[in-house]
């Protein structure tokens, strides 16, 4: 199979183009823009693939995913590229515009004229839309969201990625675009960009700065392995059914300030301090929109495609610490001249 994966030197682009060559035996096409999330060294595990191409160009560039299209003839699109962080979104919302409505709207329509010139492949060509469960908005505290859970974003980054998703839903149910669309809880893992929490809470305990938790450190999210989200990808490229929603998630609810807690009580056992690391946990003025509460029912993908999670969020946060221990090459590069912890959204 060969894959189109869009945004694919991202966090979760990079563990899905992984999954596919090393796991699958997939050829791989990333296109990505390369933004300051985008990183090559998160696919340099096959990088050296004859099952791995890299285009870099903006999927808003419609000439340039038309000639990908031609180019390379994918038998599916798996569709990651977009601007995620939900901070970033509230001071500068016209590159989620761009990026996640735009974006998404120039690959449904080239992917629909590759399918109008290329009759014979409009059976087993599939397009999976990755999504957020921040479209579904904030939960109290009881409840999950499910497939069939109304949409109520907050904030300009969930905005547009609901804008994304009834768009993909649309052209499914418009032209016959053969779309799945996955919704997924928060990820964590390897090779994710410093700004998002858990990495950014390691790396600022790493340098002895203050670790600095929203409001009260009580809202709640279900967290999910990364490489759990890119074995359920793949199923449900492979078992999907084109017009249906699959909700990914890891069922591990934790509140902030217990994730936080956490990582320092990782760091106290694998790093060792003379001081405990929670000593650094500060709180700070809660960002505006901040959603209560999320948690994922992942049972539709868990019963009728047989996913599971591997990772306990206990296993997971610890394999997650111990590779920002031993992995400086990979973030002291972003740490120096990207990013440097600084808060973000005001």
């Amino acid at each position: 199979m060969r894959v189109l994966v869009t945004g694919g030197a991202g966090f979760i682009g990079s563990a899905v183009c992984r999954h596919f060559v090393l796991d699958l035996g997939y050829t791989v096409v990333v296109v990505d823009k390369l933004t300051y999330a985008g990183n090559l060294a998160s696919l340099a595990p096959i990088a050296s693939s004859p099952n791995y191409k890299f285009e870099k160009l903006d999927i808003c560039d419609a000439d340039a995913i038309r000639g990908i299209f031609s180019k390379y003839q994918p038998d599916a699109v798996v569709h990651l590229a977009a601007e995620s962080h939900v901070d970033r979104s509230i001071s500068g919302a016209n590159a989620f515009i761009q990026s996640n409505i735009v974006g998404t709207f120039t690959l449904l329509e080239i992917a629909r004229e590759y399918l109008n010139a290329n009759k014979q492949r409009a059976d087993e060509f599939r397009f999976v839309h990755v999504s957020t469960d921040e479209v579904y908005g904030s939960l109290g505290d009881s409840g999950l969201f499910s497939e069939t859970t109304s949409y109520d974003p907050s904030s300009p980054y969930s905005a547009t990625k609901a804008a994304s998703d009834h768009l993909a839903k649309a052209w499914y149910r418009t032209y016959g675009l053969p779309i799945i669309v996955s919704n997924c809880s928060n990820n964590y893992g390897p090779y994710q960009f410093p700004e998002k929490l858990i990495p950014l809470m390691v790396l600022s305990a790493l340098h002895g700065e203050e670790m600095p938790v929203y409001g009260n450190g009580l809202n709640v999210r279900d967290w999910l392995f990364v490489d759990d989200h890119a074995r359920a990808l793949g199923l449900i490229l492979r078992k999907g059914c084109p017009g249906e929603t699959y909700n990914v998630g890891g069922r591990n609810e934790r509140r902030n300030i217990d994730v936080v807690r956490q990582i320092c009580a990782c760091l106290d056992e694998l790093r060792g301090s003379a001081l405990p690391h929670d000593r650094l946990i500060t709180y700070v003025t809660d960002r505006p929109g901040h959603d209560q509460r999320y948690a994922i029912d992942a049972s539709k993908l868990e019963s009728q495609l047989g996913w599971r999670a591997e990772e306990t969020f206990e296993t997971g946060i610890r394999k997650t610490v111990q590779w920002y221990l031993e992995r400086s090459d990979w973030w002291k590069p972003l740490r120096e001249t990207v990013y440097r912890g600084e808060r973000l959204g005001i």
